[in-house]
């Protein structure tokens, strides 16, 4: 048996999330208020008691996905016994810290820098995402490449599920297109930008100094990264995989079919909600997917 741990991305957020670690865990406490002095503003707040709207500022939404995580994988100590790990897009710099290829307060510095680029740049282009259920990935590719404007496959979740994303007028052109071959729904969701399309460019240009600035190990295990689907080990090419992420695909589909290539029969979501599991489960029925749970 191997077991592969999964870190959730951006959507992921909900009201009072990670209140009941902070309250029950000394470790976590600290973490937290860590957090809080790193960023220079209080995201235990927000996170705790702040509404659904104060959670989707990018600002906030990445790193507070990010440190729920995090937080979770280092209060199973022991019981975190990855064989492979993957992220979804921002989960993946979650995955790097939680096997110990990124420390803590490095990671935070770089999600936080990764959040403030992605804001920059979305408010720099007016842009945006849309879902697109029941077609085949290769008919959602050509209908892209068909439309004149910027609009791209970004997040390949699971077979029949794929997301797109680009310029607001090319997206919507692309929906209707979608809906008239079959689509089962192709609706923009409620992001503030194209994230993982071209229009990130000026992010993955400002995050690109930082990443390469900063110290990263060999992880514990394998990294399934998003732009490659593949395990990867070596730091220098974890770094280049991390600043090609932003305007590149998530490739979710192709690492769960390859990490259960490589002998995963269980999958562990370690952060907020349980998004992944079921992608997991849409991917391949045969295998387990759950989430940690703490014992209190």
């Amino acid at each position: 048996m191997k077991v592969a741990y999964l870190f959730p991305g951006q959507g992921a957020q909900h009201s009072g999330m990670g209140k009941d670690m902070y309250e029950q865990f000394e470790k976590a406490r600290a973490m937290f208020e860590r957090a809080d002095n790193i960023l220079g503003f209080c995201i235990t707040d927000i996170m705790f008691s702040g509404t659904e709207d104060d959670l989707k500022q990018t600002k906030v939404t990445q790193p507070a996905i990010f440190l729920h995580s995090v937080v979770m994988a280092t209060l199973m100590g022991d019981k975190f016994r990855p064989d492979m790990a993957a992220g979804h897009s921002l989960g993946e710099f979650s995955a790097l810290v939680a096997c110990n290829a990124l420390s803590f307060e490095d990671g935070l510095i770089l999600v936080s820098k990764r959040a403030m680029a992605m804001q920059k740049a979305c408010e720099a282009e007016p842009s945006t995402m849309a879902a697109v259920l029941g077609l085949d990935d290769n008919i959602v590719e050509e209908i892209c490449q068909s439309i004149d404007g910027v609009v791209v496959a970004a997040n390949y979740n699971c077979p029949g599920q794929l997301v797109i994303s680009g310029a607001i007028a090319a997206v919507d052109e692309a929906c209707e297109k979608l809906k008239e071959l079959g689509a089962k729904r192709a609706l923009r969701l409620p992001v503030g930008g194209a994230f993982h399309s071209p229009l990130m460019e000026p992010a993955r240009a400002d995050l690109a100094k930082a990443i390469k600035e900063t110290t990263f190990a060999q992880p514990i295990c394998p990294i399934y990264q998003n732009v490659t689907a593949t395990a990867v080990e070596a730091p220098e090419q974890i770094k280049a995989n991390l600043i090609a992420q932003l305007t590149a695909p998530v490739r979710w589909t192709k690492s769960v079919i390859n990490m259960i290539d490589n002998g995963a029969t269980d999958f562990i979501e370690v952060g907020p909600g349980k998004t992944l599991q079921g992608l997991v489960k849409k991917t391949n029925p045969s295998v387990n997917a759950s989430s940690f749970e703490l014992q209190t």
